[in-house]
């Protein structure tokens, strides 16, 4: 009896370990649904991938009801913004995920906003599974891109063409007996041309409205104009450094611990923050406002010594969804404003050290000195 025991713990360990090795990989191939994220093994051909991609556009009724996934999430690239993720982000996070766990996302979700829009959603196991095939794909091919658009640059070579085919003939050719058509052609596209080549050089540097598409759908309007969040709390270096800064992930976190949905983006930006500070991983935020190298600027000089508001260079952020280039920053719009703004000489510490200026304003006889009295328009204040 006292041997026996080991006998039947040996037996009951090699029965475990038959099971768990064997048996359970055989079954849970026939139970699993073997989709080609886990199992690798089905091959889709061309029509399933069609037949996927017709079901995320809901161009297939399952279920007598349309399914358009594309209406929220976008398979085309898109300028306008978007708060739901488009179809390449959801491609990736699942990308090694299976068919059945983007099947809970669709039809069971947790989140509230998704629970609303999926509501009532009915799609059969090989229906996600053709939609998963056809999104496991976009990784490698992208979104769809616009339909290109004629542009100044294709109407610019058109015109150069014109001008020297013309001016060939003109000078040597003489194909074409009547001047007066190159001359007409030759003055037409010489001003075109000279036009453009003005307009740009002068825009280079220079994009108003400029709004690049940001890792994370953050809105300035929720946390600065609803939530009323002061800008100093993000964005802490603008009152003493060069630059305002990006907020690192802690920052985001002390409000982000506890919430957790957004009210139009749903749980899937959120996410990414708080994916990236658990991984300890920075958001790589695209940076707007850019100067050139050779231009010196400081948020410290303007936002603590200036007393300037961010909205007067940045514009009504707290309105603003996804930030865009309000101002051309050009060097003219810079020193029109330094030659119109008042300096500050009262209650500022900045400013105690130029004496005689102070005391003249104290002793009225100037009744004011702009930001040009001092120096603000001299090219090495700004210029290396």
């Amino acid at each position: 009896m006292h041997n026996s025991f080991p006998a039947a713990k040996s037996r009951y360990l090699f029965l475990t370990i038959f099971l768990s090795v064997i048996i359970n990989p055989v079954f849970s191939n026939i139970l699993q649904v073997q989709d080609s994220a886990i199992f690798k093994q089905r091959v889709f051909n061309s029509e399933d991938l069609i037949r996927g991609e017709r079901l995320f556009y809901g161009l297939v009724y399952p279920g007598n009801k349309s399914i358009n996934c594309a209406r929220c999430h976008n398979a085309r690239v898109s300028d306008s913004l978007n708060w739901n993720p488009d179809a390449l982000e959801i491609s990736r996070k699942y990308m090694d995920k299976n068919a059945s766990d983007l099947g809970k996302i669709l039809l069971n979700p947790s989140g509230k906003k998704m629970t609303q829009v999926h509501e009532g959603f009915q799609l059969s196991p090989e229906e996600i599974i053709l939609i998963k095939a056809y999104m496991d794909k976009l990784p490698g091919i992208g979104l769809k891109q616009q339909k290109p658009v004629v542009t100044n640059l294709f109407l610019f070579i058109i015109a150069s063409i014109m001008f020297l085919f013309s001016s060939i003939d003109l000078i040597i050719g003489k194909k074409i007996k009547k001047q007066w058509i190159h001359l007409i052609i030759l003055a037409s596209t010489g001003i075109f041309i000279t036009n453009s080549l003005v307009v740009n050089a002068i825009a280079i540097g220079h994009s108003p409205g400029y709004a690049p598409d940001q890792p994370v759908k953050f809105s300035h309007a929720v946390h600065a104009g609803q939530n009323g969040t002061d800008c100093i709390y993000c964005h802490s270096f603008a009152p003493y450094s060069k630059s305002a800064g990006f907020p690192p992930e802690n920052v985001c976190m002390n409000c982000h611990l506890l919430v957790r949905n957004g009210t139009r983006s749903g749980a899937f930006e959120i996410a990414k923050i708080i994916r990236g500070y658990e991984e300890m991983e920075s958001v790589e935020w695209i940076k707007v406002y850019n100067l050139p190298d050779h231009v010196f600027f400081s948020h410290e000089q303007h936002v603590s010594a200036g007393g300037i508001s961010c909205q007067e260079c940045h514009g009504p952020v707290e309105k603003t969804d996804r930030i865009s280039l309000a101002n051309e920053l050009s060097m003219g719009w810079c020193i029109n404003c330094h030659r119109t703004r008042d300096v500050n000489f009262q209650n500022n510490m900045f400013y105690t050290e130029y004496r005689d200026l102070t005391e003249k304003i104290r002793k009225g006889e100037t009744g004011r000195v702009t930001v040009e009295g001092i120096g603000g328009t001299e090219c090495m204040k700004c210029h290396y």
